[in-house]
């Protein structure tokens, strides 16, 4: 059961916006070769600001994840796509309805 999330929040730096953008495409692919991320979302939430929402059924997994692949290229490319450090928060979930 999913019960562990992460919510982080970045900001582009000016000029930056499509390459967060195709960065986050990209991170997609990673995700789907995450066998313990069953939940990942890339979200676009204004022309600047971005972000990734997802879930996990175990705080191991989210922690793994965290180190993963994702977790490492963003922090490598944080100072070149974003105005500052990434916004990441370790989120409980408390409901979950998924009909896809």
């Amino acid at each position: 059961m999913i019960r562990y999330a992460l919510y982080a929040r970045f900001e582009a730096k000016p000029g930056h916006e499509e390459a967060v953008a195709a960065f986050l495409a990209q991170a997609l692919e990673m995700a789907n070769r995450e066998t313990t991320t069953p939940i990942w979302f890339a979200l676009r939430l204004s022309d600047s600001t971005f972000g990734i929402f997802d879930a996990f059924a175990s705080a191991a997994d989210r922690d793994a994840h965290l180190s993963g692949p994702i977790g490492q290229a963003l922090m490598a490319r944080a100072a070149e796509l974003f105005a500052a450090a990434p916004a990441i928060e370790l989120v409980d979930v408390l409901g979950l309805k998924n009909d896809a």
